[in-house]
């Protein structure tokens, strides 16, 4: 796995929790204010690892109910071409192909089950990225 994210309604109070749970510290990733998304640091955490905190852009739901959870977000070689192949074999898309400078070219989809599953070429690491 190369990225997940964890949405929460309160970005204060998720980087205080999971700060505190594993010793995540968390910055404002660059290009991500609008939805006030932080990238976690510590161990385990770096080259074969991302996470991702933002806040929830739905309603959060109610504990001890069936479905909660994040996006899981998987390393790919071509973004594009994955993306088209999902749209071509059932999928739909959350998110077209966007390139994050210093982490990589992204995408989101539906894989027609009701779940999102991301996919990121990583940026090259020649060119200066973390």
């Amino acid at each position: 796995m190369a990225h997940f994210e964890i949405y929460v309604a309160d970005v204060a109070a998720g980087k205080a929790f999971y700060g505190g749970l594993y010793g995540w510290t968390f910055e404002a990733m660059a290009s991500g204010e609008e939805m006030n998304y932080h990238l976690a640091a510590g161990d385990g955490i770096g080259e074969a690892l991302s996470i991702g905190m933002m806040t929830r852009p739905d309603a959060a739901h109610p504990a001890g109910s069936a479905v909660r959870g994040g996006t899981m977000t998987f390393a790919v070689a071509d973004c594009d071409e994955r993306y088209a192949w999902a749209l071509a074999n059932g999928g739909a898309e959350a998110l077209p192909p966007t390139d994050f400078p210093g982490i990589g070219r992204c995408a989101y989809v539906e894989d027609g089950q009701g779940n999102i599953v991301g996919l990121i070429a990583p940026a090259d690491p020649a060119e200066g990225s973390n």
